[in-house]
């Protein structure tokens, strides 16, 4: 991880675990953080994020950013899950959007929700105006190339299931997004 840099972010996420155990790892994830100069965001957890100094993701169903923002010290950054126009508007004043499922998610079997696909992608982007757009939902790196719009990917499975997670987040970045 430290040959990455701060170019990448890990997401500090674990839906139901106890906050105590939750708080634990995001404290082990913010020592590793700072030895290697990977940036660190807690998913929906501003209380997390700021005993750890961590940037802030927001899930869909969390306190929108115009609600969390006058809490966060300078220098902190706001991301939030968007998956439509409406949700968009919602994330008004984040940082950046993670706009998702662009594909299948590997890491949600079952998944029913609508793709959007490259066109979807690239409609919800401009209606994000100047606010930087990440990609999330079955991403690889040959997908994000072709993907207008995208400043980067949310990744889980494409780094974590792949034979060599550091060749594969190397890969991405590689990709000039």
């Amino acid at each position: 991880m430290a040959a990455l840099g701060p170019e990448v972010c890990i997401q500090h996420r674990h839906p139901g675990a106890p906050i105590r155990g939750f708080l634990e790892r995001a404290r082990w994830l913010a020592r590793l953080a700072g030895d290697t100069g990977v940036q660190l965001a807690i998913n929906g957890r501003l209380d997390v994020a700021l005993l750890v100094d961590a940037h802030l993701h927001l899930p869909v169903d969390a306190p929108r950013p115009a609600e969390v923002r006058p809490y966060l010290p300078p220098g902190r950054w706001l991301s939030a899950a968007a998956h439509s126009s409406e949700e968009i508007r919602s994330a008004a004043g984040c940082d950046l959007l993670l706009l998702s499922p662009v594909h299948t998610p590997g890491s949600k079997a079952g998944d029913t929700r609508a793709q959007l696909g490259p066109e979807g992608f690239e409609r919800l982007a401009h209606e994000a105006g100047p606010t930087p757009c990440f990609a999330l939902g079955g991403m690889t790196a040959p997908r994000l190339v072709s993907l207008p719009g995208a400043r980067g990917a949310a990744v889980q499975s494409a780094v974590l299931h792949a034979p060599d997670p550091g060749a594969a987040a190397r890969a991405f970045l590689a990709s000039g997004h």
